[in-house]
């Protein structure tokens, strides 16, 4: 009675599902359990994802006056501030014009300023000829484009502005235009030329330190504002922001960030996460802040942090950042700047075509900028427009930071910095309480529950068998598992729980390694935690990004990190075993392959009835990962800012002679 009332949590048309598998004679017998699980894990964290928006409409919604608005403008930037982990010191900006451009109505400045020492910004001022200063000034930021600031289609808004009377402080982000920070011996980019693959490279690196590449963008765009300020021609109670793409990103980010912003018109980036989330998914790793949903935040609240001072949407109605989204989040701020009695100071602007700053949303932009920085109505008609060469543009010498300069900093290399600082931080606080540091971190609550187990097969060897077991340690989850298990004497034997990235089947063919395991008298029992062999994601891209990534962002978004989740099903898989009428419940190990080397660690730290933790090679410590120039995908292995509380090796001591490493899959 007791097995009936656990398997309630199955559906019974799963159940029947999984022992309808067929059976072909004289066929290899399938290693599969429960066929159809590539979707469950997004599926699970959809539902988590759905709880986390349903709770904060309401918070929002019942905002009624400005008091309330006040409070969430304080909780907004407070949880924004902690989840990008905080800004660098202020330090001296050095800023230096390298050269300047003549045009008829404006001229453009060479600039480059640090906004941290040795972070070289690059930069290009746009000074109008046809206006008296002070002029009002515009921070101009740069979507995802090799060319950055000097893109094609950036460049007119820096110039359209200028023409008008506006300072443009238009700046180069790192891995774009003058900042490319992967770059081989023959100067060419390593990790893609448009962005993305540089945002990512270092992107994951900072999620380790409980940061986040963003802050880098975002600290870039403040110290800019900070060299505004210093100059006599600028009028400093009048500076604007703008960008598109992934400068309608950092323009969105500092618009709640940077108080002394008077108005705001970011471009193709906001939407709602609602929308985001299925198609086309997270995006680059500026785009990720953890626990981002489990925080309850949301894109309108860029937008309500900066309330009530202007700020615009443009959009595309055809955009990959869903219009539908677009709109419901604009309708959502606006009644919020409806609350401070500044309505009409939330503006929405669509077109229908693609994603890009096309001339549309251009136009739109001046018109925002002349009516709120100029207080004149003007029809934003761009006009014919002669644009420089990036060549031209150029603030460096050879066209490039990075061999400029011999002691410039990247944001690896940053962010390695800070990784040295944790590790010495928590050289100092030892001893401490490393159990629950990595709970907290793994996000962990709660004790180990008995999971449901389902015998859904069977499969004979020569002197053993192989049970497929379908575990579901909590609901939405079933991790499949082959159980080998030994002809033999012996009432209990002693047991190991077999880890694989690749999947629970690859170790488990006629002749390998659990075969061998098993042959030697251990019950074995191979599993694929979520996100691994068979709920692994399907191998497809979506907007050029993996699945595999995607699945572990949306993870971390809603505060669930992939190997969290996991260490979660490790531990539900053990509980099983060790109940096991046949298992010496003093006796069971964990063997790891490759990457699963982590999973088994937390495992034996947080349940210390493993017997062993047995690895096939000497895991890599994450403050390491920081270190690394260029690294392969560690996305599914990320617990942001697990550097702050511990590392593997503080968990491999803690762990004693309970941890080995062995070459061969040998006990």
């Amino acid at each position: 009675m007791k097995r009936q009332s656990r398997c309630r949590f199955l559906s019974r048309a799963a159940i029947l599902t999984m022992l309808a598998l067929p059976l072909v004679l004289g066929a290899q017998p399938s290693l599969d359990v429960a066929p159809g699980l590539s979707g469950m894990l997004d599926n699970y964290l959809s539902t988590v994802a759905k709880q986390e928006w349903q709770k904060r409409d309401a918070l929002i919604a019942a905002i009624k006056t400005p008091a309330q608005v006040k409070a969430r403008q304080e909780y907004i930037r407070g949880k924004l501030l902690e989840e990008i982990g905080g800004f660098p010191e202020r330090t001296p900006l050095h800023p230096k014009i390298t050269g300047t451009l003549d045009h008829p109505d404006y001229k453009v400045e060479k600039l480059i300023y640090e906004s941290i020492p040795h972070f070289y910004v690059t930069a290009s001022v746009y000074v109008p000829k046809n206006a008296r200063p002070p002029y009002p000034a515009v921070v101009g930021v740069a979507g995802h484009s090799g060319d950055g600031k000097a893109y094609d289609h950036y460049q007119p808004v820096w110039v359209s502005l200028a023409k008008r009377g506006i300072v443009v402080l238009a700046i180069d982000p790192p891995g774009q235009g003058e900042r490319f920070e992967y770059l081989d011996a023959s100067g060419k980019p390593m990790a893609g030329s448009g962005g993305t693959g540089e945002h990512m490279m270092a992107g994951v690196q900072c999620l380790l330190t409980g940061t986040n590449i963003a802050r880098y963008f975002i600290w870039d765009g403040i110290r800019g504002v900070d060299y505004l300020t210093t100059r006599p021609d600028v009028d400093a109670k009048k500076i604007g922001v703008a960008g598109n793409s992934g400068g309608g990103t950092q323009s969105t980010y500092l618009a709640a960030f940077e108080p002394r912003l008077a108005v705001a018109a970011p471009s193709c980036y906001i939407t709602s996460w609602e929308k985001l989330w299925s198609g086309p998914g997270p995006q680059d790793s500026e785009q990720v802040f953890a626990n981002f949903l489990k925080d309850g935040l949301d894109f309108s609240d860029f937008l309500i942090a900066f309330a009530p001072k202007p700020i615009q949407m443009a959009t595309a109605t055809r955009d990959f950042f869903p219009i539908d989204g677009a709109k419901a989040t604009f309708a959502q701020a606006q009644r919020i700047f409806g609350v401070l009695g500044a309505a009409d100071h939330a503006g929405f602007f669509e077109f229908d075509d693609t994603h890009g700053w096309s001339q549309p949303r251009r136009e739109a932009t001046y018109r925002w900028f002349a009516r709120w920085l100029q207080g004149k109505d003007d029809d934003g008609r761009e006009g014919p427009l002669k644009l420089d060469t990036p060549k031209d543009l150029r603030s460096t010498e050879t066209g490039q930071v990075q061999t400029t300069y011999t002691n410039a900093e990247t944001v690896q290399s940053l962010n390695a910095a800070v990784a040295a600082k944790l590790e010495s931080r928590r050289a100092a606080s030892r001893p401490r309480n490393l159990v629950a540091a990595l709970r907290k971190d793994l996000a962990l609550s709660g004790e180990t529950a008995h999971p449901v187990a389902i015998r859904v097969g069977e499969i004979s060897r020569a002197s053993l068998r192989i049970e497929k077991i379908a575990l579901q340690p909590e609901s939405g989850i079933t991790v499949p598992a082959l159980v080998f298990v030994p002809s033999g004497a012996q009432p209990r034997k002693r047991a190991i729980l077999y880890l694989n990235p690749a999947g629970k089947a690859v170790d488990a063919e006629e002749g390998g390694a659990v075969e061998q395991l098993a042959r030697q008298g251990a019950i074995v029992m191979a599993i694929d935690p979520r996100g691994w062999g068979e709920s692994a994601p399907p191998s497809i891209k979506k907007s050029g990004y993996t699945q595999s990534y995607q699945t572990a962002m949306r993870g971390i978004l809603v505060g669930k990190p992939l190997p969290g989740m996991q260490t979660f099903d490790v531990l539900n898989s053990f509980a099983y075993l060790v109940s096991r009428p046949d298992v010496d419940g003093h006796h069971v190990s964990v063997y790891t392959k490759g990457n699963a080397a982590a999973l088994g660690i937390y495992a034996g730290v947080l349940e210390p009835r493993i017997q062993r933790i047995v690895t096939d090679r000497a895991p890599q410590s994450f403050a390491d990962l920081t270190q690394m120039k260029m690294h392969g995908d560690i996305a599914g292995m990320i617990v942001p800012g697990i550097l702050r509380d511990l590392d593997l090796p503080d968990l491999i001591h803690l762990l004693g002679p309970r941890f080995h490493i062995e070459q061969t899959a040998k006990q």
